[in-house]
């Protein structure tokens, strides 16, 4: 079994959720209209609020058939962040209990991205006991 099969399915499961569920009930534009064009990205909130969501579609699938892993790791690694300095930064660390919509879900998923990207360490080298 390969050492990153757990963490890929578990990151595209929640890529997938977090991006599927917006597709039917109108997350997606409404995050665009909402917030993206509110914010400075008018017109093209709408088209970057649908482009982050397809990309999140496009590296679950990837991450599942173990195809492309570094290059969908990047790209959502990218998304994450901009996430991280347009919405979350400013809400503080705590998704729940100590805040609300903070960034350390992002940090997670990161560091989760590398580690799927990185089995062996950044280095390559065999851990020290």
């Amino acid at each position: 079994m390969n050492s990153t099969l757990i963490l890929r399915v578990a990151v595209a499961i929640i890529l997938l959720t977090h991006s599927v569920f917006g597709i039917f009930d109108n997350g997606i534009n409404d995050f665009g209209n909402l917030y993206l064009n509110q914010i400075g990205f008018a017109p093209f909130g709408v088209f970057l609020a649908w482009s982050i969501k397809l990309s999140h579609i496009v590296a679950a699938v990837l991450l599942l058939i173990n195809k492309y892993i570094n290059f969908a790791a990047i790209v959502t690694i990218l998304v994450l962040i901009m996430g991280i300095i347009l919405v979350h930064f400013k809400e503080g660390w705590f998704v729940v209990g100590g805040g609300r919509n903070g960034m350390e879900y992002n940090f997670l998923l990161i560091c989760v991205l590398l580690a799927i990207m990185f089995p062996k360490g950044f280095f390559g080298g065999s851990e020290v006991s």
